[in-house]
């Protein structure tokens, strides 16, 4: 690739590219003073702004202005809901150290869930899912029979940030209502791509988060219901409903509620022509390269496409890709510099030499039929590269 060329970005999934929109409200209140908390003009005039991109973001996901508790990201809205639902359970005196969950989660589920099962004694009990990545909603009904007196929560994602499935979460959400247990949802992926409304989905909580969906980085939100009660990560200031402390961030809440406007706008228009761009994708690499195969299912987000070439190391696919203009990711864990199979394809029954070899492409709004085609273009050369590397 020429200096000169742009590279082919498609990898939306982890980020996006901000909205010239959202930033243009990033710049207009970063370069204005005041404090959320403040009484004085400046503070109140701050405080109008966080409480108007409240109501729009609010508005945006079907819920209502005082459900929408802001984080600085995903990761912290999810912790927040997962120990705070927890800890919650245990500070009512009540004997329930189950979680319900499945295998397939983001590690900002996981890991939190684990730490919580190695320091707190809970107890984990997570669902079947099926080769596609789909959480099996008869695997909950089990769980929730056999352990749902001990069940403190349950927590289910939207979709799969990896092969892109979608999660039955309404059908799971009636199963945990059934047993008085309320239910988190990771909507972080699916927010801004697909429709997703937080009072008709029957959950307790949900988060999501502005990169995603062209805001800037460093601002989410966990919605929450009024009645949901939870313990506190952070302790200060007593903002956001007194369970999450800390100064606002008003331009990255502002600029957070113009993305999400926008990305309800064009919902629709987005979702078809995203659509499109993967089926171009899928149908070049699949006529290109042989001994592949398509990740997720049929019902997945529109953006994302999880191939698995046989044969070949994901991290080298990534590498040479890279190399080529090419930008994409893995989807795979790193612990200390030793990749590791992804958790969710050995959940979904693959071999960990197999589910070595997968990547994932991920298209966006900005993405164009160019960057789709560079993929297409250089993917063959590509594969036979790494998979001589693989056979050495």
């Amino acid at each position: 690739m020429s200096v000169s060329e742009k590279a082919a970005y498609l990898d939306n999934a982890a980020t996006t590219a901000i909205l010239p929109e959202a930033l243009e409200v990033l710049y207009q209140e970063a370069a204005t003073v005041g404090n959320a908390s403040s009484l004085h003009g400046a503070g109140r005039r701050a405080r109008k702004i966080v409480e108007e991109s409240r109501e729009r973001i609010a508005a945006a996901v079907g819920a209502k202005p005082q459900e929408v508790i802001f984080t600085a990201s995903g990761t912290e809205a999810n912790n927040l809901a997962v120990k705070g639902m927890f800890w919650q359970a245990q500070n009512d005196g009540e004997a329930k150290t189950g979680i319900s969950s499945s295998p397939v989660e983001h590690h900002a589920i996981l890991d939190p869930l684990e730490w919580l099962e190695r320091e707190s004694g809970a107890q984990l009990h997570l669902a079947q899912v099926d080769v596609n990545g789909v959480i099996n909603p008869e695997s909950i009904t089990e769980i929730m029979s056999e352990h749902g007196a001990t069940i403190s929560f349950a927590t289910f994602m939207h979709s799969n940030n990896e092969v892109g499935a979608l999660q039955p979460v309404a059908e799971l959400a009636d199963i945990a209502r059934e047993h008085q247990i309320p239910i988190h949802t990771d909507a972080v992926q699916s927010f801004g791509k697909v429709p997703l409304h937080f009072a008709d989905l029957g959950v307790d909580a949900m988060t999501i988060s502005g990169h995603k969906i062209g805001g800037p980085l460093g601002v989410a939100a966990l919605i929450a219901k009024k009645t949901l009660e939870l313990t506190p990560l952070l302790h200060g200031g007593g903002q956001e409903r007194e369970v999450r402390s800390g100064t606002l961030h008003t331009p990255a809440i502002a600029a957070f509620a113009t993305a999400a406007e926008i990305s309800q706008a064009k919902l629709n228009s987005n979702s078809e022509r995203i659509r499109s761009l993967r089926a171009r994708l899928i149908a070049g690499i699949t006529q290109t390269v042989s001994d592949v195969r398509l990740n997720g299912g049929a019902n997945t987000l529109p953006g994302i496409a999880h191939f698995t070439f046989d044969g070949a190391e994901g991290d080298a696919l990534l590498l040479l890709l890279d190399a080529q203009g090419v930008q994409c990711s893995t989807g795979s864990a790193c612990s200390a510099g030793i990749a590791q199979p992804s958790h969710v394809l050995i959940a979904m029954g693959m071999a960990p030499k197999i589910a070595r070899s997968s990547i994932r492409f991920s298209i966006g709004p900005s993405t164009t039929e160019a960057e789709i085609d560079r993929a297409i273009s250089v993917i063959g050369e590509v594969v036979v590269r790494a998979r001589a590397a693989g056979a050495k």
